[in-house]
């Protein structure tokens, strides 16, 4: 059994009271507990799935489930959108499995079949475990990815009825090879998109494009699959779910599942003595300070998981609490690392479950599928990038019903600094949107080019892709990738297949290769757009929490040398950046000041790198570079001030600059609060005199080919980003800037010049002239 719960208002007064940490809460957020609410099973059911679940200790769906399964029956698209452990699996596969068994009963046993779509091969695996605990075996779920052997795989095409696979497999195996899967195709009765908050930007358009081709096949061989939607808390899920699959979906939203008490703590490391670029003063590292707060807890009996971002964070955390607890309580905590396999999940689960393990440090992986049950504490070192997967990781504890506490520990940088001093940005708002964009031309042709090599296109595809299409098509006539015959049909005319030129999670270009110099094996891709700035030669590089450091960046071959190393530094580049206007779609009057939107042409060229002490983000040593200039021709969202507001403000024109500068780095550490983005995702660029708008000019940039929809979110909301970035420098208690206002991890300048006091004042006087002050100044919301 499971050992006593300690109540979570104890377990935070007993944690902030220890070594003099009272200042370091900044909020603390009850959540109420949530009554369970209950509905019969639907008639669809088949009375083997309803027996199969009672088994596993389901006597009857929550009501969000049920409601689910009766909209999948009547045919109706539905994404269900509810918290952690709210049991969507059952809600989609409930209906699926028993249409599966309905389908055994045909002469092939295969009447009716169904896709399943996860991001990770992980949650794949894991979800093929449900189905084969629900269902009779007649009913074949099987796994098909990368890692399926040939033999197999023609045995999935043939018999299986409910195949699980990723994206990326059906991008390039199944759809390309449609005619070898004409049966199970014909039959297509569910695709069930797992964690589809997690298509977002570039790789959410790609996957949009890859499901219009899935139902443009479909549609070929006669079926019409209904689409079934599991997603986390996102702000307008059925308007996400219809972007993404083209489809009218209906939102189930409300929860219905019990939850415990939740005592939610916001966390601020103390400053330490160490200083970083410029001298600006250094706050201690929410890795280590998660460290000394999973040793107290562990050292309490209290289970507690520790999210982190990487391997290496999840095993420094797990030895730091390891050395300060010693025997025998070490032996008691874990890294959850890498490896992913059922079998050591179900063990880590049994541990935790039972109390032979107290501590846990994870990486994100646990926040996907992995179903932790009896949790008492979740820590979260740093923000997670969205509210969605806040919430997603915070739902981990309390899921027996018992009270549990919660706490994002703030990481060194404005977003996560923000957030702790602005409780109301996480509690009082909605989750945010998730944000792509299918109809992104440099998105879009190469996924036209992929399905006219799988079937010719015609005029009745139009609609199917999107509004851009009709221009694209014969731009891809005149470049000799598409030939017309007839009056209204495309064909693919190169032998080499087309689904090979899209690389669905990079942005076009050939992504250069990651390989092991001493083993020659092939560790992964980064995108070439990024490459310049993640793996030049000398880069520290993190692949999958393992660090590597680059031997050589070969650009002819697209290929990155690497070899595993553990150096006690990190490496940032360092770049020049220009920026001209090539189009301005939409301008906003803020009384002198202008608000733009449109499109940009960004040339970049990386010529060396920093490298940082891990510990402290000491500068160690400068390097130099020689890297070609980079073009990219994308969207942006762009501000200008008048030299009347300058003066109102008091920035004589030396200041200006740093002002400016200063602004652009913060308004890039918040605007992820707005759009479901990484600051790796965006640019900018700040110019005291910008020659095509003859004034002080601000620019954020999408870093994506043709725009990923970041920039025009943060135009959309303009008013409300650009607040809570004068907000975040003007609270942050350093002098001069530091990491968690003004300075950025990813400045190609050094961060130099940066006034942070000057740039207080010019977002107060262009917010003066803001619309509706702290609306969406840019248009809807």
């Amino acid at each position: 059994m499971p050992p006593h719960h300690r109540a979570p208002e104890a377990l935070l007064t007993a944690l902030a009271g220890s070594r003099s940490r009272s200042d370091r809460l900044t909020h603390t957020e009850q959540l109420p507990a949530r009554q369970a609410c209950f509905s019969p099973w639907p008639d669809g059911i088949r009375p083997e799935i309803v027996a199969a679940a009672r088994t596993l200790g389901v006597e009857l769906p929550w009501a969000h489930q049920a409601e689910a399964m009766n909209l999948a029956k009547n045919g109706q698209s539905v994404v269900i959108a509810t918290g952690t452990a709210s049991g969507k699996s059952l809600g989609y596969l409930a209906p699926v499995l028993s249409d599966l068994l309905d389908g055994t009963e045909a002469p092939n046993g295969r009447g009716a079949t169904a896709l399943y779509l996860a991001p990770t091969k992980a949650l794949a695996a894991d979800q093929r475990r449900r189905a084969a605990e629900l269902a009779p075996d007649r009913v074949r779920p099987a796994l098909y990815d990368g890692d399926t052997p040939p033999e197999e795989r023609e045995w999935v095409r043939q018999y299986a009825s409910y195949v699980l696979t990723n994206p990326d497999m059906l991008h390039r195996g199944i759809l390309p090879g449609h005619t070898r899967w004409s049966s199970f195709l014909k039959t297509l009765k569910y695709v069930v998109i797992d964690e589809c908050h997690s298509y977002r930007g570039v790789f959410g358009s790609h996957v949009a494009q890859v499901l219009r081709r899935l139902r443009r096949l479909c549609a070929q061989y006669g079926s019409e699959p209904v689409f079934l939607l599991a997603s986390a808390t996102t702000a307008d899920p059925a308007a996400t779910a219809e972007r993404l699959t083209g489809l009218p979906a209906v939102a189930v939203t409300e929860d219905a599942s019990p939850r415990g008490p939740l005592v939610f703590a916001l966390w601020e490391p103390p400053l330490t003595e160490n200083v970083g670029e410029h001298g600006a003063p250094v706050r201690r590292t929410a890795t280590a300070e998660a460290g000394y707060l999973l040793t107290d807890l562990v050292g309490a009996g209290t289970r507690t998981v520790v999210f982190v971002r990487s391997r290496r964070a999840a095993e420094l955390v797990a030895l730091q609490a390891q050395e300060q607890l010693g025997p025998p309580l070490a032996a008691r905590v874990a890294a959850y690392r890498g490896g992913y396999l059922a079998e050591e999940r179900r063990s880590l689960e049994r541990d935790l479950y039972s109390g032979r393990l107290l501590g846990l440090a994870s990486t994100s992986a646990l926040e996907l599928g992995v179903d932790v049950s009896g949790l008492d504490a979740v820590l979260m070192a740093g923000y997670p990038g969205t509210r969605a997967s806040l919430w997603q990781q915070a739902g981990r504890a309390g899921r027996e019903g018992q009270g549990a506490l919660a706490m994002l520990i703030a990481r060194d940088d404005p977003l996560d600094t923000y957030l702790v001093h602005h409780p109301e940005a996480l509690f009082a708002n909605p989750v945010e949107a998730t944000v792509l964009d299918p109809d992104n031309p440099h998105i879009l042709a190469p996924h036209l080019c992929a399905a006219a090599a799988e079937l010719p296109l015609g005029e009745s595809d139009l609609d199917l892709f999107g509004p851009s299409t009709a221009q694209l098509l014969p731009v891809l006539e005149q470049r000799g990738l598409l030939r017309r015959r007839g009056a209204k049909a495309w064909y693919w005319t190169r032998r080499e297949r087309a689904a090979d030129a899209v690389d669905l999670r990079g942005s076009g270009g050939s992504p250069v290769q990651i390989v092991e110099g001493r083993t020659g094996r092939l560790l992964g891709t980064v995108d070439a757009a990024a490459a310049h700035t993640t793996v030049h030669t000398g880069a520290v590089h993190l692949h999958q929490g393992r660090t590597y450091l680059v031997q050589d960046l070969d650009l002819e071959t697209s290929v990155a040398v690497v070899e595993q190393a553990d150096p006690p530094y990190t490496t940032s580049a360092r770049d020049i950046t220009s920026i001209a206007i090539l189009g301005t779609d939409t301008t906003v009057e803020w009384g002198e000041a202008r608000l733009c939107f449109g499109s940009v042409e960004v040339v970049n060229q990386v010529v060396g790198y920093l490298r940082k002490r891990i510990a402290t983000g000491e500068v160690l040593g400068e390097s130099k570079l020689d890297l070609p200039p980079r073009t990219l021709r994308t969207r942006a969202v762009w501000w200008t001030v008048t030299e009347d507001q300058l003066f109102d403000a008091e920035i004589p024109f030396d200041q200006l600059p740093g002002a400016a500068h200063a602004a652009e780095h913060a308004s890039i550490g918040l605007l992820p609060l707005f759009a479901t983005c990484d600051r790796w995702d965006i640019g900018g660029v700040s110019v005291p005199l910008h020659p095509d708008t003859q004034l002080p000019t601000v620019f954020v940039y999408d870093g994506h080919s043709g725009g990923a929809g970041f920039a025009e979110r943060g135009f959309r909301r303009a008013g409300q980003w650009l607040t809570a970035t004068r907000d975040a420098i003007a609270a942050c208690e350093c002098e001069r800037g530091c990491p968690s206002c003004v300075q950025s991890p990813k400045c190609g300048n050094g961060n130099d010049p940066l006034d942070k006091a000057a740039a207080v004042r010019l977002l107060d006087v262009l917010l003066a002239g803001a619309p509706g002050q702290g609306a969406s100044a840019g248009g809807d919301g």
